[in-house]
């Protein structure tokens, strides 16, 4: 039995040509299944929990199949690709609800540096203990999920210097979040916050992977992965989510693999090392995603992201291939290969291409993609 898998899926709406307009309000208001984000330009959906990858493909293409069906019968709107506003526009925040106080405070203290696209990928650990030792190993290794995710290199029609400037600009909130040592730690600790007014709602926790559950700090079933950009094709989503699972099942079958016993980085506090080691590595990924020179939590050595996720694989398909999930594993190769999605707008932008006119060709070919894959094996699954 593989472990559960579920998603939050959060996108931009807009024009064909690439402009991002608010419309959630509305697909709230007449579309089942999507949530309102602060501001009005992005919208959200979130798949059930499911082990099996083809059900979870579909359940990724089908809210998205109803949602541009719905942008086409309101205007001519699409889904725009992307973590961050492209074309613009970052200077003007447009509520989605001008009556939520919450919101108030998102606004006010964050401004559009929130206004970001993303995914969460949601792995099910029903040991709480477990889950809290995955927690320690996939923070460390997150960054290397943003370099695989990278796909926000432009804002406000520039390129940025960065391949996801979503991760540079995201407020991490609170500013110092521990390595939690065991459940306990992570109730005590939300608590504290909670009281110092960091957090303003047990939500409020934005740091690149979190424990989550039903009723945080206390009851916890999942881990949520919160660093990676958005990932429109859902073939290159599902690698990345096998590439996570196949790691966690490393975790629930050796009790020793956690960074806080593994670690032979010796000088200083281990905890205060690790946890700046992750801060670094999060920066250098966000600006350079693959190519970036990231320490290794093992000993500290500098080794380039694309490295570090070659050799994980090599662990990694043995495990994905016992658990029957490594054929959804195997793309990971292909985007080591040809790169992210920030690396291939970037390439375009250099070879001459306009950002408007990357932004139309990517809307075109996602939307296309789409079609082609739940024609071929949505309907098969369901038959089946």
């Amino acid at each position: 039995m593989l472990l559960s898998k579920g998603f939050e899926v959060e996108v931009y709406t807009g024009t064909p040509e690439g402009e991002v307009v608010g419309l959630s309000s509305q697909i709230v208001r007449d579309l089942h299944g999507f949530v309102r984000e602060p501001d009005n330009r992005n919208v959200e959906y979130t798949t059930a929990p499911l082990c099996n990858y083809d059900r979870l493909l579909c359940a990724l293409l089908r809210p998205r199949r109803d949602l541009r069906n719905y942008l086409k019968s309101v205007g001519n709107y699409t889904i725009v690709p992307g973590s961050t506003l492209s074309l613009g526009d970052s200077k003007r925040f447009y509520r989605s609800d001008p009556s939520n106080h919450y919101h108030d405070y998102i606004e006010n203290t964050y401004h559009t540096n929130i206004v970001t696209a993303s995914i969460h990928i949601n792995i099910g650990i029903d040991d709480i203990e477990t889950l809290i030792r995955a927690y320690r190993l996939i923070r460390l290794e997150a960054p290397l999920i943003l370099a695989l995710s990278a796909s926000s290199p432009f804002l406000d029609n520039k390129p940025s210097g960065y391949h996801s400037t979503r991760w540079h600009l995201f407020p991490h909130t609170p500013k110092d979040v521990p390595l939690f040592h065991n459940h306990q730690h992570f109730i005590d600790w939300t608590q504290q916050q909670l009281l110092l007014g960091t957090m303003q709602n047990v939500r409020h926790l934005w740091c690149s992977v979190r424990p989550n559950g039903d009723n945080r700090p206390y009851s916890l079933n999942r881990l949520e992965l919160r660093i990676s950009d958005l990932v429109l094709n859902p073939i290159h989503l599902l690698a990345i989510t096998a590439f996570l699972e196949a790691r966690i099942w490393q975790v629930l079958e050796n009790e020793n693999l956690d960074p806080l016993q593994q670690s032979s980085i010796s000088h200083g506090n281990l905890e205060t090392e690790l946890l700046n080691m992750v801060k670094y590595n999060e920066q250098e990924v966000s600006k350079n995603s693959l190519d970036g020179q990231l320490f290794h939590w093992q000993d500290g050595r500098k080794i380039v992201a694309k490295e570090w996720i070659e050799q994980l694989l090599t662990e990694l398909f043995p495990v994905a291939r016992e658990k029957g999930f490594s054929c959804f594993l195997s793309p990971v190769r292909g985007i080591l290969q040809e790169g992210n999605q920030a690396q291939k707008w970037l390439n375009q932008y250099h070879q001459g291409m306009n950002i408007g006119e990357i932004m139309k060709q990517a809307i075109k070919v996602t939307h296309q993609e789409e079609i082609e894959l739940e024609d071929k094996l949505c309907e098969q699954i369901l038959v089946a």
